[in-house]
């Protein structure tokens, strides 16, 4: 079964350690060899510039880390191949693997157009609008005041429009999730579960998953085991509880994955490498039919693929 993973950290890993290889590192989560073994057709790659970096500084980070995918895992493996549209994606042959690259988070902008601009240029896919603090796009999730899209905010979400890219509401405030249900045309959720089955701020309300249905768009269960459970350790169980509670509520045709592999210090059990799939696959399949399955793998994330 393919592999559709809209979520993981590996080029904030490479970044902080420039002696990391993608090939088969034993400190990254996602490398080219799990993603070999697992069977993934197409990874996304998130550009996430941690808060130490000063806002001067933000979009050259952003640079250096979209140069590191380029050099160290697009140039150094040819059969991982960037795609940008739906037709890259169905065009890959036996034994590659496509390569998303996402934004997490607008702060590498500031309040420059031309900088998101240059970003779709380098091939960014899709855009969060926030990690979980304010920026000048919108308040993330963790922010006390709540606010929600700022004008230049509103002025990110059309212009993704315009481009065909993913708006995520992942990370995002209440307010700025609503604010974009209202205004975007493509949105996602790659990687965000279930509030009412772990009351996590990080997770998404029954009203809120009902929206994202209702705006056909595609819903990432994270293996982030605090998003899973209040439990010490989280298991493959804990990921399923979630899956069952998006499908009670009609999203069994928007259910996709979003590991955040690589974002994370604490993994599930029998989960914590890329290669390590198969367990939950085998376990889907207990309880859902393989259609159903392959839609969670890859399905539902590759048809609200915007382009």
């Amino acid at each position: 079964m393919r592999i559709f993973d809209a979520h993981c950290d590996v080029l904030w890993r490479m970044w902080e350690n420039r002696e990391i290889s993608f090939k088969d590192s034993e400190v990254l989560h996602v490398t080219w060899d799990g993603l070999k073994k697992s069977a993934a057709k197409v990874q996304c790659f998130a550009v996430y510039v941690p808060e130490k970096v000063r806002q001067e500084s933000a979009f050259d980070v952003a640079l250096e880390m979209i140069d590191l995918f380029y050099e160290e895992i697009i140039n150094k493996f040819p059969n991982m191949k960037l795609v940008t549209t739906k037709k890259d994606i169905d065009e890959l042959t036996e034994g590659q693997i496509g390569a998303i690259l996402s934004l997490e988070g607008c702060d590498a902008i500031g309040t420059d157009m031309e900088k998101l601009r240059t970003l779709y240029r380098l091939g960014i896919s899709s855009v969060g609008l926030t990690w979980n603090h304010a920026n000048a796009v919108a308040d993330g999730i963790l922010e006390e005041r709540g606010a929600g899209l700022s004008s230049f905010g509103k002025q990110v979400v059309k212009l993704n429009n315009d481009h065909f890219i993913w708006t995520d509401v992942s990370h995002l405030s209440v307010k700025g999730f609503w604010d974009v249900m209202d205004l975007a045309e493509y949105v996602i959720a790659s990687h965000s579960n279930c509030k009412e089955i772990c009351p996590n701020q990080r997770n998404l309300s029954d009203e809120q998953i009902q929206a994202l249905i209702q705006k056909d768009a595609a819903i990432g269960v994270t293996f982030v085991p605090s998003f899973l459970t209040s439990d010490p350790q989280a298991s493959i169980p804990d990921i399923l509880r979630h899956v069952e509670h998006f499908c009670t509520l009609g999203a069994v045709n928007h259910i996709g994955f979003g590991s955040d592999f690589d974002g994370i210090d604490q993994t599930v059990k029998s989960l914590g490498r890329m290669e390590d799939y198969y367990h939950l696959i085998n376990s889907l399949l207990k309880y859902y039919s393989e259609t159903e399955v392959k839609g969670f793998l890859f399905d539902n994330f590759f048809k609200r693929f915007p382009k």
